[in-house]
Order: C-alpha cells, then structure tokens, then sequence
C-alpha cells in the first residue's frame, strides 16, 4: 500500500452521478485488465476488442504497456519496485476510466498477482467492474512471436529482468477470463470477452433512454 503523502486533502465529488454517465452512454463502466507473457497477444486481442466494441456503438479505451511508458510512467524502469508502481498508477487511471461510465481495456505484463489483487481491490472497494483475462500462451509460443525480438536480446543477456526469462510471471489462479492465444483464433477470443460483458450487464444490445416509460432507468443497466 502506497503512502499518503499530501496532506489535508479531500476526495472532490460533483452532482453528477455514476448512474447519470451510464444512463448517457448506454453501458456500465468497467476495467477489462488483460495480463500475460510478451508476445502472448495481450495487444492483440485488446485491439481487436476495442475495434469490435465500437463497431457496436460502445466507449472504451485501450491502456497499453508501451503507450503509458511513454508518457505517465515514463520515469519507471523494471525494477519489481518500479513494476509494482506502474501496475499501481494505471490501477487508478482504469479506475477513472471505469468511474466515467468507459470500459478501460488495460493491456499490462502485470507479472506479480499482488500487484493485480491490489487493482482489484481498488476497484472493488469503488464497486467497479474489474475483468482480469489471462491471455495465455506456452513460453516457446511467445518466443517463436518475439515481435520486438526481445527475447532474444533478453537469452543474449542484453535485457535483464526480463519476464519469463530472468524474472517471474505469476500466473493468474481463478481469472474470469481465460485465453489460450496459441489454441484459439482473434474472433473466439472477442467472442468470449463479449459473451462475458454481457452476461454481467456491462453491455446490451439496447439501453434504456430518459423519454423510456420506466422508473427505473439505472437498474436495466
């Protein structure tokens, strides 16, 4: 648990509610966390889920590795203390996302289930959705993709701390999504991921409106 460090500060609510941001974008807010090996298709399936989210008329957002070092995360290495803190800052940067009625799509090595476990904590704490998929693929599998040949570099020493080689990946145990990237095509891998949203009420194919004669907008959501 991160320290608080500033002081006399107070969480800033508005009078617009989670339910009035759900109600406009006709979906649930929710973080979909997809954690796995480089090279197991993490990017991939997110891309091609984000793709097929707004071909059905739905908000979401993709959070890639690569992307959030670039800019928020830019001063993190990959230490395990600057792993755990990477997976802290976009922990909170999903949770806004979910917050604002968007479906985060958080595409992260993520490589410490304690590092996860606590995004899902914070999420849960705000009763938020979080979706943990474990995009899964046997090592050789990842290694034969290699597409930024880092694995390479990392057999060859010239990466350290590299994950799967010199430094662990903790799969997950009890995921609500599971992929086996090297066994399934793209489209059974965004099929499931929607059949899911769906079964929990994250998406439908039709949402109710303001001018619906109904009491109860929020709860058909």
């Amino acid at each position: 648990m991160v320290e608080q460090k500033a002081t006399n500060v107070t969480w800033q609510g508005g009078d617009i509610s989670r339910e009035d941001r759900q109600q406009i974008l006709r979906q649930k807010g929710a973080t979909i966390w997809f954690t796995g090996l480089s090279g197991s298709g993490k990017s991939t399936v997110a891309v091609a889920l984000e793709q097929t989210l707004f071909n059905m008329g739905k908000l979401s957002y993709r959070l890639d590795g690569d992307n959030v070092r670039l800019g928020i995360n830019k001063n993190l290495g990959f230490s395990e203390e600057d792993r755990t803190e990477n997976i802290r800052r976009i922990g909170e940067v999903s949770k806004l996302f979910s917050d604002a009625g968007t479906i985060a799509l958080s595409s992260f090595i993520s490589p410490y289930k304690a590092d996860r476990d606590q995004v899902r904590l914070l999420h849960e704490a705000a009763d938020l959705k979080f979706v943990e998929v474990f995009v899964d693929c046997a090592l050789s599998t990842a290694e034969e993709r290699d597409p930024k040949g880092l694995y390479k570099k990392a057999r060859a020493g010239e990466i350290k701390n590299f994950t799967g080689i010199d430094d662990p990946y903790e799969a997950p145990s009890n995921p609500e999504i599971h992929l086996r990237t090297d066994e399934m095509t793209i489209e059974q891998e965004v099929q499931i991921i929607i059949d899911h949203l769906k079964e929990h009420g994250i998406i439908r194919e039709k949402y109710l409106t303001r001018e619906d004669d109904t009491s109860d907008i929020v709860a058909a959501i």
